[in-house]
């Protein structure tokens, strides 16, 4: 009784944020104990900003890609393995973040989302630098440290980011046609696998 008491409480105060959301563009529901994300069509006009933060979702519904006014969207510390497939429908999207989730992979439409200019995705379980987001054209950070990429692969000549982090994965290889970048100004490469000989001869003479 008192956990049907609670969960009607719970579903009282997200309705009531909804209703909020609709006026500030923001909906913050963190640490809300969700499992699943709620219905978003009231505010899929006006929503700005959405923090799912510190709760039990392991995935999240294609519909939520709907709500294409969203420029922030913030996953941390959830268990999520998959982005939506039709992510790139998000079209307005500036900066995702995604922290201490289980994503293992990113959606190939991730390279559509043209406007986005930070991607944070550190401590989850990618094994292969994300190519996809090589093309988008605005991303000034790309955070991807504490995972388990082994390599970055030539397709990485055309990413446009100012700052690349990989610290604490399990690099050994890197194409160099990291160079080639034509902003990027900080690669952070803490704690890999790296042998110094291993480093493109280019990179070391660039960052003198």
């Amino acid at each position: 009784m008192g956990q049907k008491g609670s969960s009607n409480h719970s579903h009282a105060k997200v309705k009531q944020h909804l209703e909020t959301a609709t006026k500030t563009g923001a909906l913050v529901l963190t640490d809300r104990k969700l499992t699943e994300v709620p219905d978003l069509s009231a505010v899929s006009r006006s929503l700005r900003t959405l923090d799912l933060s510190s709760n039990r979702l392991t995935a999240l519904p294609a519909s939520l890609t709907a709500v294409n006014t969203l420029k922030h969207l913030t996953l941390n510390n959830n268990r999520i393995e998959l982005l939506p497939e039709n992510i790139g429908q998000l079209s307005k999207l500036e900066n995702l973040s995604a922290i201490h989730n289980s994503l293992t992979s990113l959606p190939h439409s991730i390279s559509q989302l043209k406007n986005l200019k930070s991607i944070v995705l550190s401590d989850n379980s990618l094994t292969v630098f994300p190519t996809s987001v090589c093309s988008l054209r605005h991303l000034d950070l790309l955070d991807l440290s504490h995972n388990a990429i082994q390599g970055i692969p030539d397709q990485v000549a055309t990413l446009q980011a100012i700052e690349l982090n990989l610290n604490q994965n399990q690099v050994s290889v890197i194409s160099p046609a990291i160079s080639k970048c034509p902003r990027l100004k900080t690669l952070r490469l803490e704690e890999n696998c790296l042998q110094l000989d291993g480093l493109p001869g280019a990179l070391l003479t660039e960052s003198q």
